[in-house]
Order: structure tokens, then sequence, then C-alpha cells
């Protein structure tokens, strides 16, 4: 039977929106898997519009799903409009564009809320016992909107590299059981069908980020 696959997206670039080789990945793996899949994003603006050149916030604006769109070659909804039903699996990209126009971790860390679109995704899914895939920074969701879910964004020492240091440590404290993998990895919540790998949140390379992005998205047809 074909697996109907939800992938979230959160604009388009690793500093403000979704991490293009990432969200390539993921779409490339569902492909050859021969999932049947839909692309969804919110519509509203982004927290920050980044030059991705200098690393630097413009004061221009930007729309997350208008930005989604560039990823989804222009075939991508408005998340408002999904059917949960509809689908068997939600898999979300990870890139900056989660932690700032998903939720506001990158502003808040542990007191951050997730957009309420967002949320009621992972819940509705969680509830009716449809695996859920995250990776890079994406598993942030999962600590808030499931807790004491497990997960993995990687090796504890690799979080350094992400600004509101201690990710894995900001997990433990929400109660997570915090699970440390290599890139190639991943980790599978079998109680909350969940699976999480760290993609870029390790020093890799393209290759082994694709690749454990592969190892994701494998685990969660499986479940699906």
């Amino acid at each position: 039977m074909v697996k109907r696959v939800a992938v979230i997206l959160s604009g388009c670039g690793v500093y403000d929106g979704t991490e293009v080789h990432e969200a390539s990945a993921v779409l490339v793996h569902l492909s050859r898997a021969g999932a049947k899949v839909q692309m969804f994003a919110p519509t509203a603006d982004q927290m920050h519009v980044v030059n991705h050149s200098e690393g630097k916030p413009t004061t221009e604006k930007r729309n997350i799903l208008q930005e989604s769109a560039r990823i989804a070659r222009g075939d991508v909804t408005d998340l408002a409009k999904i059917d949960f039903a509809a689908f068997d699996a939600a898999i979300i990209p990870g890139g900056f564009g989660v932690a700032k126009n998903l939720c506001d971790w990158a502003v808040k860390g542990k007191e951050f809320t997730i957009q309420p679109q967002v949320e009621k995704l992972i819940k509705t899914f969680h509830e009716a016992g449809k695996p859920l895939g995250l990776c890079c920074i994406s598993p942030v969701l999962a600590a808030k909107a499931l807790p004491g879910c497990e997960l993995t964004v990687g090796q504890d020492k690799e979080c350094e590299r992400w600004p509101h240091a201690q990710t894995a440590a900001t997990m433990k404290e929400m109660g997570c059981k915090y699970v440390n993998k290599d890139v190639g990895e991943v980790n599978v919540d079998v109680k909350n069908k969940l699976v999480t790998t760290s993609a870029f949140m390790c020093n890799a390379l393209f290759h082994e980020v694709y690749d454990g992005i592969g190892v994701m998205v494998t685990e969660v047809l499986k479940m699906a």
C-alpha cells in the first residue's frame, strides 16, 4: 500500500527557513520508497529574513508559505488546510526556520511555544498512532508537544555549535530521554512512534546527512 506522507516546511534557507539539503534528502528518499507526498507550511511572516551570504538579518519581510514554495517547486499547501486523516505519517526537516517560524525556541529556549497549527499536527498524529520523523533541530518540537519522549539531535558535544547552546541538556531539563546518536543513525521512540536524527546538527558531510535522513525516512515508513 502506498504510504501518504505530509512534509512540513518552514521557509527556504538554513538561517531563516527550512534547510534545503535536508528537505531535498527527505523528498528524494520518500520518492524512491514510492510514498505519496504533500508539502505544507504555515501562512505567516517569517520571524525575520537573513542574508545568507553574510549571515545577517535584513529589514525585508517574507512569507513562510511563499518561501517554502521555492523548495516545493510551487506545490505547497497552507498548513491550516491539512486533512490529518489523509496521511499515514509526517516529517519535518530542520533549519533555523523550525526554531524561528514553527516555534520560538531560537528566542525563548526551553520556555518556547509551538505555532498552533504545528502543535496540533504533532499531537493529532501522535494521538492517532501515526509516526513522526524529525531531523536536525526539529526534535525540539516533540520535546515540547510530547513530554517525556525519547529523541536525539546528535552527540551532546555537537550541540555546542548552535546558538542557545546545550540543546541536548535543555531537552533533558524538559523531561525528555536524550540519546546520543551519530549522523548516520536514528533514534526510534517506539512508544511515541517518533523517529529523530541529527542531520546538520552534527558537523558532517553532505552525503552523511543524506544517508542519515534516509534511515529516518525508512524507519518512519516502516511504522506508517
